[in-house]
């Protein structure tokens, strides 16, 4: 500006001068469009906090393209690499940039029915670069830059007809020595998010693909969560690989038969970026999903379930067993129970039908269990949802019999074909009023918000492994202290918490600890695995917060925390505030729990603590709390942890 206002001055003392002015006005354009060309790699997001700096070759040069991202004016991300490529058209090394568009702003403001926040409001800054190479086939590249992060997509224009897109290459590059937590890619997306500084597992050096999402520390307190949303029809999901370098982890496809025809267009790639509590608050990954595609939603509603498996494994073959939880779901004031896999064998009294019919006396909605049978072709029923028109008979069967929803288990990845068949069920279940969870599954991609009758998904190393194998007994502790800030972030996580008896295998986190996870834990169906004896032998305080315990939320703060170590984690229905917290450590702990999140102004608390050992409980009731400071201090035992209510 100290440029443009000397030209002027210029100007104005010498107009006389035409010449002179002609030369100057040449000056001034110049430096008006030195200042556009730089503003032309440039997207802000709207409050300025995220910036985006997009960095082809040279003018009218070939070459590569990458942007780096600067966090409150600092680099935090740098020279992430572009590209794409097809059977025929190939985008990467040797772009040029041909076009930029204006910036637009992007404003969404759209209500959830599940959960982390009820009002979702974001507003972005939209770019819109178009590359082409060197046989003149262009590449697009959407940028939307959010104050909690930055997304971006790929779009091409076939050339042959019918194209298969084969590759992408966007690779992140991380700094040797910072601290990342990913976990090994698993196509059900059921292992552990360990701590590494050097990009290897511990104990396996040759594991080099890794799952969504990964969370890096890039500098003190500002991290990002690398993942991906918006899945559509004919999509595959992907995954990071860093075999060529440790510290540079590049997109991977799970398909290489992505099917092209006019225009393709990528699933959005998604970065949440700030500090711990703008990664764990943010709804970014709906915020890029498709919006809702069910008009009526009524039918579709949130809450706890009672679960036979984890204490029975093949509980549901025997009827008077599966009666034994649709009592304590009435005990419980639960609307849910789940009937579990092998439902089709069931004896011992009663049928199926007969299950469902008590059920439905008793005023619980049940859900059934259902294998996907496209993976493990196991436990039944089989083969019943598969093809168009046996799914279709098959849900009208469930809704004349009164069935809630249904849990479909073991898929077989993240291939263009799962994709479509996750999408032919969600679809189908709208006319028959059917919710789903998806276990066995790939991760959340922002489907709860396109289908929101998509209640949880598993795609997480959850309780269900106490009865699998005996590493999560020693492990669980720093599990749940890390999957707030990783998995759950990007949606429903279907865990089942809440296990405080031992399954085949024990759990050495305490009672509070298990008391916390399911406010810790999002998820719109919470599958409460326990048995019944236990619950009903929990202190009537505890009961009664189990039973009243919301599993979609109007908002979410975190407290406090850290990967791995320890989560304090706040979610708000209503008036009622809720709080869990959980120490990941071995050790004994004192949690800090501010409280200037909340408003508590005329509000009491109820805490339920860690008690003498890990079985027992403290509780304490109806603690007023005034306008004043009431942080509080919860002190834990070795994996232990707290739970509260203030209203």
């Amino acid at each position: 500006m100290e440029n443009v206002s000397f030209v002027y001055l210029l100007i104005y003392r010498m107009k006389e001068n035409m010449k002179l002015v002609k030369c100057i006005w040449l000056i001034l354009a110049g430096i008006i469009i030195s200042s556009c060309s730089t503003n032309l790699f440039e997207i802000t997001s709207p409050a300025g906090k995220l910036k985006v700096m997009v960095e082809p070759a040279e003018e009218d040069v070939y070459g590569a393209v990458t942007f780096s991202v600067y966090y409150k004016g600092e680099p935090v991300l740098s020279k992430t690499e572009l590209g794409l490529a097809t059977d025929v058209q190939k985008f990467c090394g040797d772009l040029k940039l041909k076009s930029v568009s204006g910036v637009t702003q992007v404003v969404d403001d759209y209500e959830m029915i599940t959960g982390k926040r009820s009002h979702c409001v974001n507003d972005a800054s939209e770019r819109v670069y178009s590359f082409e190479n060197k046989k003149g086939e262009v590449l697009d590249i959407t940028f939307r830059v959010y104050d909690d992060g930055v997304a971006f997509k790929y779009a091409i224009n076939t050339t042959a007809g019918k194209e298969y897109v084969i590759d992408e290459y966007t690779a992140y590059n991380v700094l040797q020595g910072v601290k990342r937590w990913m976990q090994q890619y698993d196509p059900g997306y059921e292992k552990f998010f360990p701590l590494s500084t050097d990009g290897t597992l511990a104990g396996r050096p040759e594991v080099n693909l890794w799952g969504y999402p990964g969370l890096v520390e890039l500098c003190d307190s500002v991290f990002v969560l690398i993942t991906e949303a918006n899945i559509r029809r004919g999509h595959c999901g992907s995954f990071l690989s860093n075999g060529n370098d440790r510290d540079r982890y590049q997109v991977s496809l799970a398909d290489k038969k992505q099917v092209a025809e006019g225009i393709w267009v990528s699933p959005w790639r998604v970065l949440i970026i700030g500090t711990l509590s703008d990664i764990v608050e943010s709804t970014l990954v709906t915020d890029v999903s498709d919006p809702s595609k069910v008009e009526n939603t009524e039918w579709i509603n949130s809450g706890m379930v009672s679960w036979i498996y984890w204490a029975h494994n093949h509980g549901s073959k025997d009827y008077q067993k599966v009666k034994e939880y649709i009592d304590l779901a009435v005990e419980m004031n639960w609307p849910y129970d789940l009937i579990d896999w092998e439902w089709d064998e069931m004896g011992n009294g009663g049928t199926l039908e007969d299950a469902v019919k008590y059920a439905l006396g008793k005023g619980i909605k049940p859900l059934l269990w259902y294998n996907s049978s496209t993976n493990w072709i196991g436990p039944g029923p089989l083969y019943r949802l598969n093809k168009k028109e046996n799914r279709e008979k098959e849900y009208a069967w469930l809704n004349n019999m009164g069935i809630a929803g249904i849990k479909v288990d073991f898929f077989s990845g993240d291939s263009v074909s799962t994709m479509n068949y996750y999408l032919d069920l969600l679809e189908d279940a709208v006319k028959y009023k059917l919710m789903i969870n998806f276990h066995g599954a790939t991760i959340p991609r922002g489907w709860q918000r396109t289908y929101p009758h998509m209640m949880s998904v598993e795609g997480v190393y959850g309780a269900e492994w106490y009865n699998n194998a005996p590493i999560l007994t020693n492990r669980a502790a720093e599990h749940n202290a890390t999957l707030p800030f990783t998995r759950n972030v990007v949606g429903p996580m279907d865990y089942t918490p809440g296990t405080f008896s031992n399954s085949q295998h024990p759990h050495i986190t305490s009672y509070a600890h298990e008391l916390a996870l399911p406010v810790i834990f999002e998820s719109a169906l919470q599958h409460m695995p326990d048995r019944p004896s236990v619950y009903y032998s929990l202190p009537a305080p505890v009961k009664k917060l189990l039973s009243e315990l919301p599993t979609a939320w109007d908002d979410t703060k975190l407290l406090g925390g850290y990967p791995g170590k320890e989560v304090i984690i706040a979610r708000r229905k209503g008036e009622v505030w809720y709080i869990g917290g959980v120490n990941g450590t071995n050790e004994a702990s004192t949690l800090h729990v501010p409280l200037d999140k909340i408003p508590v102004s005329g509000k009491k608390i109820s805490l339920f603590k860690d008690g003498v050992d890990d079985n027992h409980f403290t509780i304490e009731e109806n603690i007023p709390l005034t306008d004043e400071k009431n942080d509080l201090v919860i002190e834990c035992l070795p994996r232990g942890g707290f739970a509260a209510v203030i209203k």
